[in-house]
C-alpha cells in the first residue's frame, strides 16, 4: 500500500473513532430524557421509512372512514369491542355509546360497498344485531336501530352456520394436545438452514396459514399479509435481501414474506402492533408447517434503508406496508444438521410479581 494511501486510511480510522467518542457522549446524556432523546433523532435518517410508514397508514385509514376499500380496520376493531361488552361479567348496558354510530356507520358503508369479505360482514351484522336486542331503549341507540335492520337485508344469511357472536367454548370439543406433545414440538422444531430439491405443496402452505390466522391480534384487525413465493428466480432474488443467508440462501425452496400494514390504526401509539401481531402469526405458522413435515427459517429484516429500498420496489409495497420477517421454507434434506441454539434457563427468563428496581 502506497504511504498516501496509509496516510488517508488511518486518516478515516482516527476520524471515524472521534465521531464514534462523540456519539456515545450524545448518546448519554440524550438517554436522560424523551426531549433529548427527539432531538438527538431529529437530524438523523435512521427512522425515516417508520416515520413516513406512520403516516402513510394514517391518510390511508382516513380515507377508509369514507371508502372501506381501502380498509375495513375501524369496523373489525369496534366489531370487537362489542363482543367484548356482549361477555362481560356481569354485562353493563347500555355499553359502547361512545362508538356504537361510528360502528353502524361503518357497517352500512361496508354492506354498500361490496367489497368487504362475506364472513366479515355476517360477523359484524350478527354482533350488531345482538347487540341492539339485549339493549334497553336509549336516545342514543334507538335511532340505529332500523338503520341496522335495514343494512342487514342485504348480509346474505346461512340458516347452517352458527351465528358469528360470543359463545361458551364446548368442553367435548377441547384439543387432544398434551403439555408434553407441545413441548416436543417446541423442542424438535429447530431453525432448518438445509432442504432438499422439491416443491412444497400449496395445500400445505395454506393450511399453515389458516391455522396462523387463528392468532390473536389486537382487536381482531390481522394487520398483515403472507406473501408466499414459490418460483425459483424470484425467490433467489428476495433469499439475497435479508442479512443472514450467505452460504445456505441459493439452496431455498420457498420464501414467506410476512408484511404488516399500518393502515389498520389510526395513531401513532399503534405502530408497534404490527410487529406483535405478525410474529404471533409467524410462530403459529411455522408451528403449522413443521407438523406437516416442512421445516423453516426466520430470517430477521433489520430497519436498513438500501434494503428498504429494494424489498420496496421487488414487492411493490404501499408506502405504510412493512417487511416484518422472512421465512425461509421447505422439505428438510435429512443429511443437514441445525444448530444447537441453547436456550436460557427458567431461571433467567422468568419471575413472579417482580416489579423492578426502584
Amino acid at each position: 500500500m502506497s504511504l498516501p494511501k496509509k496516510l488517508f486510511q488511518s486518516l478515516k480510522k482516527f476520524i471515524k473513532a472521534i465521531l464514534e467518542k462523540i456519539d456515545d457522549i450524545a448518546t448519554n446524556i440524550a438517554a436522560n430524557s424523551i426531549f433529548l432523546s427527539n432531538l438527538y433523532y431529529a437530524f438523523q435518517w435512521r427512522f425515516g421509512w417508520e416515520h413516513r410508514a406512520v403516516l402513510t397508514g394514517k391518510k390511508i385509514y382516513a380515507q377508509s372512514l369514507k371508502n372501506p376499500i381501502f380498509n375495513t380496520s375501524l369496523l373489525r376493531r369496534n366489531t370487537h369491542r362489542l363482543e367484548k361488552g356482549l361477555l362481560m361479567r356481569p354485562r353493563r348496558v347500555p355499553f359502547g355509546l361512545n362508538y356504537i354510530e361510528e360502528t353502524v356507520d361503518a357497517y352500512i358503508r361496508a354492506v354498500e360497498s361490496n367489497v368487504v369479505e362475506a364472513r366479515e360482514l355476517a360477523w359484524a351484522c350478527d354482533v350488531l344485531q345482538e347487540y341492539m336486542a339485549i339493549t334497553p331503549s336509549h336516545p342514543v341507540i334507538d335511532p340505529l336501530r332500523d338503520l341496522v335492520i335495514k343494512a342487514s337485508l342485504s348480509v346474505p344469511q346461512d340458516d347452517n352456520v352458527q351465528s358469528k357472536i360470543p359463545y361458551l367454548r364446548s368442553t367435548t370439543t377441547t384439543p387432544d394436545i398434551s403439555y408434553d406433545q407441545l413441548l416436543t414440538l417446541a423442542k424438535y422444531r429447530r431453525s432448518v438452514r438445509w432442504f432438499e430439491d422439491a416443491p412444497v405443496s400449496r395445500e400445505i402452505i395454506d393450511r399453515a396459514i389458516d391455522v396462523a390466522a387463528y392468532s390473536p391480534t389486537a382487536c381482531n384487525r390481522q394487520p398483515y399479509e403472507f406473501r408466499i413465493f414459490d418460483d425459483k428466480q424470484l425467490v433467489s432474488e428476495l433469499a439475497k435481501l435479508p442479512m443472514g443467508t450467505a452460504g445456505f440462501g441459493e439452496q431455498i425452496p420457498c420464501l414467506a414474506v410476512v408484511v404488516g400494514k399500518l393502515r389498520n390504526y389510526y395513531h401513532e401509539r399503534d405502530r408497534h402492533l404490527i410487529y406483535i401481531d405478525g410474529s404471533l402469526a409467524i410462530m403459529s405458522f411455522i408451528n403449522a408447517l413443521e407438523v406437516q413435515g416442512v421445516g423453516s427459517c426466520c430470517l430477521n429484516w433489520p430497519d436498513v434503508p438500501k434494503l428498504e429500498t429494494k424489498m420496496a420496489k421487488l414487492l411493490n409495497l404501499a408506502a405504510d406496508e412493512r417487511p416484518i420477517m422472512l421465512i425461509a421454507f421447505g422439505h428438510p434434506d435429512p443429511e443437514g444438521m441445525v444448530a444447537n441454539s441453547t436456550k436460557k434457563p427458567l431461571s433467567q427468563i422468568r419471575t413472579y410479581n417482580n416489579l423492578g428496581a426502584e
